[in-house]
């Protein structure tokens, strides 16, 4: 009988610093989520972070962030990661305002 390895679903807090906004970074992170079938949103903040919230399996928050990250490699200066149990109420990925 094969063991699988266990996935985890895993939620993802995330706030990015540095010239995040403007750039289309909300759009990226939408598009590319529901690419991944990652649920959650993004929006910008008035100190001009951007926040996300993701849920997904662990390997696809990794590939997802990642994506990001390569998308988004000179503007993003910080990141404060928070990794957390997933909540499941959300049922796709947005753009909040």
């Amino acid at each position: 009988m094969k063991t699988g390895v266990k996935i985890l679903s895993m939620q993802l807090h995330c706030f990015f610093s540095g010239l995040v906004q403007g750039v289309g970074f909300r759009h990226t992170a939408r598009k590319l989520a529901r690419e991944l079938g990652v649920k959650g949103w993004v929006m910008n903040l008035p100190d001009g972070r951007v926040e996300l919230v993701a849920e997904a399996d662990d390997e696809v928050l990794a590939s997802f962030l990642e994506r990001l990250r390569g998308f988004f490699r000179a503007y993003i200066q910080h990141e404060d990661l928070r990794w957390g149990d997933v909540s499941g109420e959300f049922s796709d990925f947005g753009v909040r305002f």
